[in-house]
């Protein structure tokens, strides 16, 4: 199985200059907390909620400032043709719960969760994983 087989490919996406307001007000609505931020379909980087909380509303910002100042920049992604196994292993290795999604020319093409992962893979890959991630 791929990891194309099982990401979400709708998925909202924060440009460089959204503000910080708008894109935890579009978290908010849509009850995730990540993003991918994109400058057209490339990827420069991933906000989380707790990015928006801890770097940027803790240290002051204002609710204008642009999102671009508050991003995680090299995240880590898989690519829609990885062996899903293989991403899985890594998600738990890194203690990453979400990965950004490129297709073979590095646009963005979705995301994939361990939530992603828990509904449609093997039940013990996904808890797997999960103990990976979960660990402290």
């Amino acid at each position: 199985m791929k990891v194309r087989d099982v990401m979400s490919k709708d998925v909202q996406v924060a440009r460089p200059g959204d503000s910080l307001q708008e894109v935890a007000g579009r978290m908010a609505t849509g009850d995730f907390g990540f993003m991918p931020v994109a400058d057209g379909d490339k990827l420069i980087g991933t906000i989380t909620d707790r990015d928006i909380a801890v770097r940027a509303v803790a240290g002051g910002a204002s609710p204008t400032s642009p999102v671009i100042e508050y991003i995680t920049r090299d995240a880590h992604t898989a690519h829609a043709d990885d062996d899903l196994k293989t991403v899985l292993d890594a998600m738990g290795t890194r203690q990453i719960r979400r990965l950004p999604v490129l297709d073979k020319h590095d646009r963005l093409v979705g995301v994939v969760s361990l939530g992603d992962l828990s509904t449609r893979v093997k039940e013990r890959y996904a808890g797997e994983a999960l103990e990976d991630i979960s660990r402290s």
